[in-house]
């Protein structure tokens, strides 16, 4: 169905309903500045309601963000698990997606993502028509130059418009445009660049008008945020994404856009092509100058430049402070009802049940290619430990290794996300699951500093470039070796973004930035080839040996060990995120172990085994002696071999039938409700009901 330009837009299907108050309310709500600050914060509580059950852990997060790129992937068997897995590789290059049913994930009103997304548009666009009609104070408090009261609360709207529009572009491309005129609602499809530019416009004269982040307000948007908003829109909308060829695509201004493809049009998926706008330069000037302007209004965000474990510490920590380089976090309170979903999905995995252990949960979705943690990672780079685990816990206080053996709890699923690990709190919570009150950061300063590198490597100042790329890369490796890597990579911009993959690494990042950046295809085929390499290597062999020195080999050696004990002699059984001594087997890899958990009182019945580390040798290197390490009370336990005894699920399932020219069918389709009752149809080669 031909697209609409957002000009066009008026009237939506039922559940889309805002049930917003009448005009004459309006009237009341948006009379005083309280009263419109009460209903901003009602916003909030509907963003926070998509936030916990579809962006940080749970819902599309599952499907089309956690996985299904050189970094990530999901850990069962890609039979038992299709609703996840087909999305993740593309539905098999567009072959599957006409039989695909997303109810799984994308379930159907008021649940779906598209929904709770729209309720926060409207919630947003009835505080902006408010303000701008009934507020007797908004004319001459936005005529006035700087940051008002008003002009924060209105610049906060604005930015939860633009933020959840972001999300629905973002996993369904072209969507219907709601006009902020009270009670109108979204009909057909507007073409996402318009949206885009319209978006970026509204925040750029927003943005003035509010105040930096504050050191206990980054669970709120801030003129910090409203830049840095606008600088990833801008990257976002310069970059390649995947378009039907049923739409017509126009700018902010209603002008008919031309585009750069890449590759082929999906003959699979109804000749979907994937390509980007021709006057990306434009955008990506406008990213470079939101960044800086972000930069300049920084408030209470500052980079540790020396610690990258820091951040991540500071988010498991207490439930009233905030980590130094967040610009906006999405706050969870410890044992409170509702849904805390990154630690239970994307954290560091447990064999806990759903209540009375620790960590209370028997899950861990997001896992990493082990290709890329033994081969893409410098051995340098201190992010690797801190990004990846290879252990998690058992449930009752004890570490345990987790095999290569498909599944999603602690006892199989490969090498797991390590950054959110509920073992690093320092309250612990043992009662239920989904509960742990771990932050989740949605904007920190690590994507200002690497965005800036990324438009300044486009526009062609190299300088300026490496500038901002050495803030991450520095610290990361504890030298300037920048010149060296963008060499390595054979490309600054590659460099770039292939820094932010290490920076982000299990997050859930990569497969959006690769996806935009038009690397996607190139990157799919290196962690292919390389798996290819590994698993070979191992079959012939019993090991292989990546360029960067690292060694995977067939079998490794484990003990349980007590690390407070001689001759480890920590004060501690969460290890540092650092290792300053690799021959310590107890604290490399580093950023592992287990919490003290004899001084949890629900785990006294364990108290009297006070082995609960693993001691870990050969995971990087063959080991020299076995027989003495037998003699020791090291056990062999299988490692490499498990990838080579499940080379379905790690090679021949990763991304089955990609032909590495196809334009990627990333997005997700729009439910049978939306498709009966929005007048739109899916496009991408979607079914249109199921």
């Amino acid at each position: 169905m031909a697209g609409m330009v957002i000009a066009g837009m008026s009237s939506c299907n039922d559940y889309l309903e805002t049930n917003s108050v009448s005009t004459a309310d309006d009237s009341f709500v948006f009379s005083t500045i309280n009263t419109t600050d009460a209903a901003l914060k009602g916003a909030y509580v509907q963003w926070h309601d998509c936030v916990s059950s579809q962006i940080f852990g749970d819902g599309l997060f599952y499907a089309l963000d956690i996985a299904g790129s050189d970094i990530m992937r999901h850990p069962e068997g890609f039979a038992n698990q299709l609703p996840r897995h087909q999305p993740e590789s593309f539905y098999l290059n567009g072959t599957v997606a006409g039989t695909y049913n997303p109810i799984t994930y994308g379930k159907e009103a008021p649940n779906s993502p598209y929904a709770k997304l729209y309720v926060v548009v409207s919630r947003a666009n009835s505080i902006i028509e408010g303000m701008e009609k009934y507020l007797p104070t908004f004319s001459a408090a936005m005529a006035t130059d700087g940051a008002t009261e008003v002009g924060e609360i209105y610049g906060e709207a604005v930015c939860l418009r633009a933020t959840a529009y972001r999300e629905l572009i973002k996993y369904y491309g072209d969507v219907p445009y709601y006009l902020p005129e009270h009670g109108n609602k979204a009909l057909g499809l507007a073409s996402r660049d318009s949206i885009y530019d319209i978006l970026i416009q509204q925040l750029q004269a927003a943005a003035p008008k509010m105040k930096p982040v504050e050191a206990n307000g980054k669970t709120y948007f801030s003129k910090t945020y409203a830049y840095a908003l606008i600088g990833r829109l801008a990257l976002e909308a310069a970059g390649y994404q995947t378009r039907r060829p049923d739409i017509a695509y126009h700018d902010g201004q209603g002008n008919a856009l031309t585009f750069e493809t890449k590759g082929k049009p999906n003959a699979n998926a109804g000749n979907a092509y994937y390509a980007r706008r021709s006057d990306y330069k434009n955008l990506y000037e406008i990213a470079k100058d939101a960044y800086e302007k972000c930069l300049e209004n920084l408030g209470a965000v500052t980079f540790n430049a020396n610690d990258y474990s820091a951040f991540f510490t500071q988010l498991h920590g207490s439930d009233t402070g905030f980590a130094n380089e967040s610009i906006y976090e999405e706050t969870f309170t410890q044992g409170a009802s509702g849904n805390d979903p990154r630690s239970y999905s994307l954290g560091r995995p447990s064999g806990g049940g759903s209540s009375k252990a620790f960590p209370c949960k028997s899950y861990g979705q997001g896992r990493i290619n082990p290709a890329f943690y033994y081969g893409m990672f410098d051995p340098n780079d201190v992010r690797r430990d801190i990004s990846c685990s290879v252990t998690g816990s058992d449930g009752k206080g004890y570490e345990t290794l987790i095999p290569f053996t498909p599944g999603s709890t602690v006892k199989g699923g490969g090498i797991a996300c390590g950054k959110f690990d509920e073992n690093r709190q320092s309250t612990v919570w043992t009662a239920n699951q989904r509960r742990s009150g771990i932050n989740a950061p949605y904007m920190r300063i690590s994507e200002v500093y690497l965005g800036l590198a990324e438009a300044y490597a486009v526009l062609g100042n190299e300088a300026k470039a490496k500038e901002y790329l050495a803030k991450t890369r520095t610290r990361a490796m504890g030298t300037n070796d920048v010149d060296e890597f963008v060499a390595k990579e054979g490309d600054l911009f590659k460099a770039v973004i292939d820094e932010r993959g290490f920076e982000f690494a299990g997050e859930g990042d990569r497969r959006w930035t690769l996806i935009r950046t038009g690397l996607i295809a190139e990157k799919i085929k290196e962690i292919k080839e390389l798996t290819k390499k590994m698993i070979d290597g191992l079959e012939a062999d019993g090991s292989y040996t990546f360029e960067n020195g690292n060694v995977i080999s067939s079998d490794i050696y484990t003990k349980a060990v007590d690390p407070t004990a001689a001759p480890y002699n920590l004060s501690s059984r969460v290890t540092p995120g650092i290792c300053t001594d690799k021959t310590n087997p107890v604290l490399f890899p580093a950023w592992r172990g287990q919490h003290d958990w004899e001084y949890v009182s629900d785990f006294t019945a364990y108290n009297s085994n006070a082995k609960s580390n693993l001691a870990i040798q050969g995971l990087f290197a063959p080991v020299d002696d076995a027989a003495a390490l037998t003699a020791d009370g090291y056990k062999k336990v299988a490692w490499g071999s498990q990838i080579v005894a499940n080379k379905a699920e790690y090679l021949d399932n990763l991304f089955p039938e990609y032909d590495y020219e196809s334009a990627p069918i990333y997005l997700f389709p729009f439910s049978t409700n939306v498709v009966a009752t929005a007048g739109i149809l899916n496009g991408y080669g979607f079914g249109q009901a199921w």
